[in-house]
């Protein structure tokens, strides 16, 4: 792993599971292993990204999403995001245009001035508050990934596990664990299982990719799956 300014980081070592029982509903809640149903693309026909505004200190975060944004516009896959010019935000919306996708712009009007617009988008919408922007992005989106990104991204995809949670829709969710740089949230989370603030009645359901070439299947089966089971709800209620 290279990082900007040349080092190399150190290796980081995560203590062992709080509960064995937990810690094994974990890895399958986080396999990357698509399900073995056949996916229908027709229903995924525009993801959500959240991501930094940042670039981050690895490169290896600008390049995931550089790939992500080809293997959705790759897959016919229309790209909503924040609208912005700078950070991840502005690489994987170039990469999709770069690879003839379609990208939904959506940016409160306070940012503009410091985050910029990203000329070329077919669709850039100038909403009036955080409020607004999100339920847009949740109405033009069948599924949610979060790539690296600071407090934002990080309380944009808490809310979508939130609304998953209480069966406000069931969208798929995805983590996308480039370089392991969730890990210290899944540990929260198995930290919340073990201390029973997460019951079994009320789990977290979400995927977790490691490899950005997963994602769109993993949305695509979770998706298919949802349908034919009859299980897809894609309504938040007005009270969210």
């Amino acid at each position: 792993m290279r990082r900007r300014n040349g080092t190399t980081p150190h290796c980081l070592r995560f203590p062992a599971p709080l509960d064995p029982l937990w810690a094994a509903r974990d890895k399958q809640t986080m396999s990357s292993k698509p399900i073995a149903i056949e996916a229908r693309s027709r229903l995924v026909r525009n993801i959500c990204v959240y991501c930094g505004s940042a670039q981050g200190d690895d490169l290896v975060y600008e390049a995931a999403a550089r790939q992500l944004g080809q293997a959705m516009a790759r897959a016919g896959i229309g790209l909503v995001y924040g609208g912005g010019a700078i950070g991840l935000m502005g690489v994987i919306a170039r990469s999709v245009l770069a690879n003839g996708g379609h990208v939904t712009g959506i940016i409160p009007n306070f940012l503009v001035g410091r985050e910029g617009l990203l000329p070329g988008l077919q669709e850039s919408l100038v909403v009036g508050s955080f409020h607004e922007r999100k339920r847009l992005m949740f109405e033009r989106a069948d599924a949610f990934v979060a790539l690296p990104g600071g407090i934002g991204t990080l309380e944009e995809l808490a809310e979508q596990l939130s609304w998953v949670q209480l069966e406000r829709h069931t969208k798929p969710v995805v983590i996308a664990d480039i370089a392991g740089f969730w890990q210290p949230l899944l540990r929260l989370f198995a930290h919340m299982r073990e201390r029973r603030f997460i019951q079994p009645s009320l789990e977290v359901r979400y995927l977790v990719a490691e490899k950005i070439e997963d994602i769109v299947p993993m949305i695509e089966t979770a998706a298919a799956k949802a349908a034919v089971l009859g299980t897809r709800k894609e309504t938040v209620d007005p009270r969210l």
